[in-house]
């Protein structure tokens, strides 16, 4: 995913827009003024250690989960984009898009340990169990790369056939990802190292973000189109739609509540409800901030966090396009359900 733009205006209203007659089951329960300078990307939880790893730009920044506190920093980092962690290894691996590669790190002290060659434009990155294995996604390379996490060393670079933005382990060897330009959904086998199906997300148009539900066997795919398309992965064909905001790059699910998310440039996040693998109904729409369209869900204190800042006012006349962040105004949402 591309880092947030700085194109989007300023902070909005935090209130919370229910759906008629239904109270409002999400809200933002506390507001975490990080600060520090540069745009962000992927909001990666390490729920075991109750830790928040943050893409800015050039360096990788650690929070903590239950106060915001600012725990240290990976650095380093040339066009900051995902995190994985390989607790088994105890390695983090986090992408450096600017020079196609990857920064091995030590989780306990994130201190960077190695570099490795990746593609160009390594995006998202995230690790794999069944494997024991990292995958990144290089959409510029249309590329993943395959790395161990004990050695920090390559292994193999699979050609996906289309620019690919997020992806997910489904844990029994399988990795799908979404490749934005063809609109489709792609798997990857983790043992062999090769793409063995793919299929459309259609009608669903530029799939981003993506999220799983294991135990029913769906894939959430967040599209620029303005639709989350899901996926039933055993079959290969998408099952569901259900209209979201405009801007997604976040998406997630939560098997104890049964709700999907996607986080919206516009400044919403959109709550789906699962009244069954088939049948999906949108149960929420929260107010966050324009531009918070990254977002991270801690499965085990079901907590959502989401990144968004103030932009400098365009001076009278100029044109549209990148606006610098307000300095300090940069600050994690925690949102929870009541």
């Amino acid at each position: 995913m591309r880092r947030a733009p700085l194109s989007l205006l300023a902070l909005s209203l935090l209130t919370v827009r229910p759906l008629a007659g239904q109270a409002p089951p999400y809200r933002i329960t506390h507001t975490y003024p990080v600060g520090g300078d540069g745009s962000w990307d992927y909001l990666v939880p390490d729920a075991a250690r109750h830790r928040l790893f943050v893409g800015r730009h050039d360096r990788v920044m650690v929070v903590d989960e239950r106060n915001g506190t600012l725990l240290g920093e990976v650095t380093g980092i040339h066009g900051a984009h995902g995190t994985a962690i390989a607790g088994r290894s105890g390695h983090g691996f986090a992408t450096s898009g600017d020079d196609s590669s990857v920064v091995m790190f030590d989780l306990a002290s994130f201190k960077p340990l190695a570099r490795v060659h990746a593609a160009e434009d390594a995006d998202a990155i995230i690790y794999d169990g069944a494997s024991n294995r990292v995958f990144t996604f290089n959409g510029d390379a249309h590329s993943s790369t395959v790395i161990d996490p004990a050695s920090g060393t390559l292994v193999a670079n699979i050609d996906l056939g289309g620019k690919p933005e997020y992806g997910v382990s489904a844990g029994d060897g399988k990795v799908y990802a979404n490749l934005t330009d063809n609109g489709e959904v792609v798997e990857i086998d983790a043992k062999t190292l090769r793409v063995t199906r793919r299929w459309t997300t259609a009608p669903c148009k530029n799939p981003v973000a993506m999220a799983i539900d294991v135990a029913h066997r769906r894939l959430f795919s967040g599209c620029r189109s303005g639709v989350m398309a899901v996926s039933d992965y055993r079959a290969g064909k998408v099952v569901a739609t259900v209209p979201i905001g405009a801007g997604v790059d976040g998406a997630g699910f939560d098997s104890a509540t049964g709700d999907a998310f996607a986080s919206n440039a516009d400044g919403t996040l959109t709550v789906i409800h699962q009244d069954g693998p088939d049948r999906y109904h949108v149960s929420q729409t929260l107010e966050t901030m324009q531009g918070s369209r990254n977002m991270g869900l801690d499965l085990a204190s079901h907590a959502l966090f989401l990144a968004g800042a103030k932009f400098e006012a365009p001076p009278p006349g100029a044109q549209r396009g990148r606006r610098p962040l307000v300095p300090g105004s940069f600050v994690l949402l925690v949102v929870e359900r009541r």
